[in-house]
């Protein structure tokens, strides 16, 4: 059994969250800006279909990227070099939302669903979720959006509609945040792919001890500028 959110943004502590499936730990709660605040300052999220209750996450472990420790691969590092995408950010955080939402095959459902569009988007527009964007002729053929807090974000999904468009965007914010002094990307859970590219798991305590100071450190929320997408070096 779950616990039943009431009305405040107030969450049980993560040693109740289950370990099958892992790291569900409660359900109701809303998607405002307080809510997203303070889940994610614990480490939890959101994550569940259309029709369900909202289920909010705290998986254990956790698998989270260091910017600058980010593996560029050979074949990833001759496309960079080669900037077949224009890289922008928060320019179609929106558009990026919709992208992620889409099927990914025929009669798959998603967890982002119109609701979870429109309180992220929210955060948008508060200056706390953004979106790095691969553009090609003016068509937008992949990215990535999540939320950052102090020096730590929160990676939640990505797209790709040309091959590599997804990791051209992941490394881009990876730069970016290593410039800026982010500490963490958080990648919530465990994939080959990610693990590939650099992410490791941490126990959901260190997770938790790490984000208490990196959440609480760092530049006030605002809209990326338009040149935190400058061409990086890709040595």
């Amino acid at each position: 059994m779950i616990p039943w959110l009431g009305k405040e943004p107030v969450f049980p502590p993560d040693a109740h969250a289950l370990a099958e499936p892992n790291g569900l730990l409660a359900a109701g709660g809303a998607l405002t800006p307080d809510w997203l605040l303070a889940a994610y300052r614990r480490g939890i999220f959101p994550w569940f279909s259309e029709g369900e209750p909202i289920l909010w996450w705290t998986p254990d472990p956790r698998l989270v990227l260091v910017p600058d420790q980010f593996h560029v691969s050979h074949s990833l590092r001759k496309v960079l070099r080669r900037q077949r995408f224009e890289v922008r950010v928060d320019t179609a955080f929106a558009a990026v939302m919709r992208a992620c939402a889409a099927p990914r095959a025929p009669g798959v459902g998603t967890w982002i669903t119109p609701a979870m569009q429109a309180a992220y988007l929210r955060m948008h527009e508060l200056g706390y979720a953004h979106s790095v964007e691969c553009w090609r002729e003016e068509r937008l053929v992949g990215g990535l959006y999540g939320m950052a807090l102090g020096r730590m974000f929160f990676g939640e999904s990505m797209f790709a509609l040309e091959t590599d468009a997804s990791k051209v965007a992941l490394a881009h914010l990876s730069r970016l945040l290593a410039e800026r002094g982010y500490a963490m990307i958080d990648c919530q859970m465990t994939t080959a792919h990610l693990q590939s590219m650099g992410g490791r798991e941490m126990p959901r305590a260190q997770f938790a001890e790490a984000l208490k100071r990196v959440t609480a450190e760092g530049p006030a929320p605002r809209r990326w500028p338009a040149e935190a997408a400058r061409d990086f070096d890709w040595p």
